[in-house]
């Protein structure tokens, strides 16, 4: 883990947003996914917190973070983390990257609110809305639409989120000790806490909404922010699919794929991730 991280706290009225920050420099949002937290960066954090000044918040019902009854579509989301960078970091310009569902909402902040951000880095997800029939990879992703029932998964989990939870940390990496048990029980301990499930799987309940705000927002303009597609090669990982996903709603895409990551690219490959970061934000940013 690296120096100097520490935690805060930012009220924004509807929601209290849990964050990390570390480091000096240019400002990097990191957003993390389900069934993680902040903590996935861990890896990330101290080969960049030497040239970047890092912020890794916990989204919306997740984490840390407050849990509100709703507001778990991405585009609200991104509200929380534009109203957290602008108004209580006062950053005027930032670099994004997010995994798995904070890639969804990195992409919506760099749609719906757009001036700040710089670049944005998208890692092991497709976009809803991108025209094409889904993200769920036609069922494959099984777990889709199983969590977009209401209350049945929260039913059925509740108490044993170590099984279920662990499924995915034992099966979307490249190896099933990626995660190690000291990590998963970190990811546990707000995982179990109340209202943390069902703020999770409202994620998957809002990809409608999500699909119809991204699809508006591309036929009035596609991004124009650069972007870095970064895909998984094996298993679980969506290898080139998340570039053909991206590329369908953005004009600057440069893509690539991992070797040796599945879905969790941020905790298996995290120097060759920040080497892809490092050389896409040389290109693309003023000297």
């Amino acid at each position: 883990m690296t120096t100097g991280l520490t935690h805060h706290h930012a009220d924004l009225g509807d929601v209290r947003l849990h964050y990390v920050t570390a480091g000096h420099g240019e400002p990097v949002v990191l957003l993390h996914g389900w069934p993680q937290t902040w903590f996935c960066w861990r890896h990330v954090l101290p080969l960049l917190a030497g040239d970047f000044t890092i912020v890794a918040p916990d989204l919306r019902g997740l984490g840390d973070s407050s849990r509100p009854a709703g507001g778990y579509d991405t585009r609200t989301v991104a509200s929380d983390i534009d109203r957290l960078m602008r108004e209580e970091l006062r950053a005027g310009r930032f670099h994004v990257m997010g995994h798995d569902w904070g890639g969804l909402v990195a992409y919506a902040l760099a749609a719906q609110f757009p001036g700040p951000v710089r670049t944005l880095t998208i890692v092991d997800v497709a976009i809803p809305g991108d025209g094409s029939p889904g993200i769920n990879q036609g069922g494959r992703r099984w777990h889709h639409e199983f969590h977009r029932t209401p209350g049945l998964p929260e039913a059925l989990i509740a108490g044993r989120e170590d099984l279920y939870l662990g499924w995915f940390y034992d099966h979307y990496g490249h190896r099933a000790d990626v995660i190690t048990p000291a990590d998963r029980a970190e990811y546990l301990r707000t995982y179990t806490q109340p209202g943390a499930l069902s703020a999770g799987f409202e994620y998957y309940r809002a990809i409608d909404q999500d699909a119809r705000d991204n699809a508006a927002r591309a036929a009035e303009q596609r991004i124009a922010v650069p972007v870095l597609a970064v895909g998984g090669a094996s298993g679980w990982g969506r290898g080139a699919e998340v570039e053909a996903s991206v590329s369908r709603l953005a004009d600057d895409v440069t893509g690539a794929v991992v070797a040796e990551a599945g879905h969790w690219v941020p905790e298996e490959q995290p120097r060759e991730l920040v080497r892809l970061f490092r050389e896409f934000t040389a290109r693309n940013t003023p000297q």
